[in-house]
């Protein structure tokens, strides 16, 4: 029989062959989502299968056993329901956003994408198209190529460090076979959660969902070992940019080392026009338009990571006040800061829980990596818990890892050696 539990905010079932099934009734809502998570990513492709997550997203919408691709968006849109689809590193989503009555018709529709693809020749060869224009349109954003050489910078060719989209070389050569083979590897029922939230019935759910995905093969996790911090310092030159992309990150918890006080601290260094790297970069010194701080964190390794775009004149200067700053913050943690910091992620994640499909995610990653859901109260005390001295820390362990960095677009002789000596002094 499924096992199911917290069931006082939620409900968390299991079924016999390990798919999960997450239910979030949101009692005053006439619509509801309903997503299918599968644990794979970027993070889990060879270098020659890097991008092909993301190609599956795109094909399995395209037709299955049951129906071709004009079939499957006007069953949704007839409903008045909107169908989307997402991959990150580490899971692919696909979503049916409707009324609340046609939550089980949503799991219905999004079993059929995702266990019955037929990924069409024909159909693969006009999606390559599309996606090779999605390719080139990432290729010509600078920031976006700063946040891929981050990601170099960071964990070298590590999987964690390869880009979502993958390489032209391989959406050119991708054949049809290769999506049915990866997708009998990964995706089965140890690997896949179905989320529901909004106005559902949660026993209706469950039922749609035990007769759907009840017959998936378990198979074993999807699970990606730690990459090796590399802390490399990067840079690229990038036709037509005006101005200096700047991104520096140094390593952190990850979701499974379960640490708050990263999450905080990045909140205190640059959440907000009165936090420290704002107040200072933008409004006191005027070197910068834009600059932000967060902590990314996945389940094999995490990042805190800032960004910013500055002018070429400035670029010592923004680097040497980044220094400073963190310098700064590995010494004390103003009580103002802290008290700040902690009231935006609560409230954030207050407003991240009225939207269904933000809870479903944050739900789903949580089970993915910790095998329950927390009570929002759990979640509350554990960010609360962190103290001056837990942010002092959490600055002072990622300082003495070193940074990592990337720098693009117009950028002067030297800039990437010069960016080493002064990150690499703080």
């Amino acid at each position: 029989m499924p096992n199911s539990h917290n069931k006082t905010f939620s409900t968390l079932v299991t079924l016999p062959n390990g798919v999960r099934v997450v239910a979030l009734p949101m009692a005053h809502r006439q619509t509801a989502a309903v997503s299918v998570f599968v644990r794979t990513g970027s993070a889990h492709e060879s270098a020659a299968e890097n991008g092909i997550s993301h190609v599956i997203e795109h094909m399995a919408f395209k037709g299955t056993a049951r129906r071709d691709v004009r079939r499957i968006n006007l069953d949704a849109e007839r409903l008045g329901a909107e169908v989307n689809a997402h991959t990150d590193k580490d899971h692919t989503a696909y979503q049916i956003r409707g009324l609340g009555q046609h939550a089980e018709q949503f799991v219905e529709m999004l079993g059929d994408i995702v266990l019955a693809p037929t990924f069409p020749a024909d159909e693969l060869e006009r999606e390559r198209q599309v996606l090779l224009q999605e390719f080139a349109e990432d290729e010509d954003d600078p920031v976006s190529t700063g946040f891929k050489l981050f990601d170099r910078a960071c964990y070298g060719l590590h999987p964690v460090a390869q880009p979502v989209i993958g390489s032209r070389r391989n959406i050119e050569r991708f054949e049809r076979q290769q999506l049915v083979r990866y997708v009998e590897r990964q995706y089965s029922g140890s690997n896949l959660i179905v989320g529901a939230a909004g106005a559902i019935d949660v026993e209706r759910i469950l039922a749609a969902v035990e007769r759907m995905f009840g017959a998936m093969p378990q198979g074993q996790p999807n699970l990606v070992a730690p990459p090796r911090y590399a802390g490399a310092v990067k840079s690229r030159a990038f036709a037509g940019s005006s101005q200096t992309h700047v991104v520096i990150g140094f390593p952190i918890a990850s979701l499974r080392d379960d640490d708050a006080a990263f999450q905080v601290a990045a909140t205190v260094f640059g959440d907000g026009m009165s936090s420290p790297l704002l107040s200072r970069v933008r409004e006191e010194r005027g070197l910068a338009y834009h600059a932000s701080c967060v902590a990314d964190q996945f389940d094999m390794c995490g990042q805190l990571v800032i960004e910013a775009s500055t002018a070429p004149a400035h670029f010592e200067e923004f680097l040497v006040e980044i220094s400073n700053l963190l310098r700064a913050q590995a010494e004390t943690t103003d009580a103002v800061d802290l008290e700040r910091a902690r009231n935006q992620i609560a409230v954030r994640r207050m407003h991240d829980a009225e939207k269904p499909l933000r809870r479903l995610e944050d739900a789903a990653l949580e089970v993915f990596v910790h095998g329950r859901l927390r009570t929002p109260e759990e979640t509350l005390s554990r960010l609360h818990a962190v103290n001056a001295e837990a942010v002092r820390e959490a600055f002072s362990k990622m300082l003495s890892a070193g940074p990592a960095a990337a720098i693009v677009g117009s950028i002067r002789r030297g800039a990437g050696e010069r960016a080493r000596e002064i990150l690499t002094a703080i």
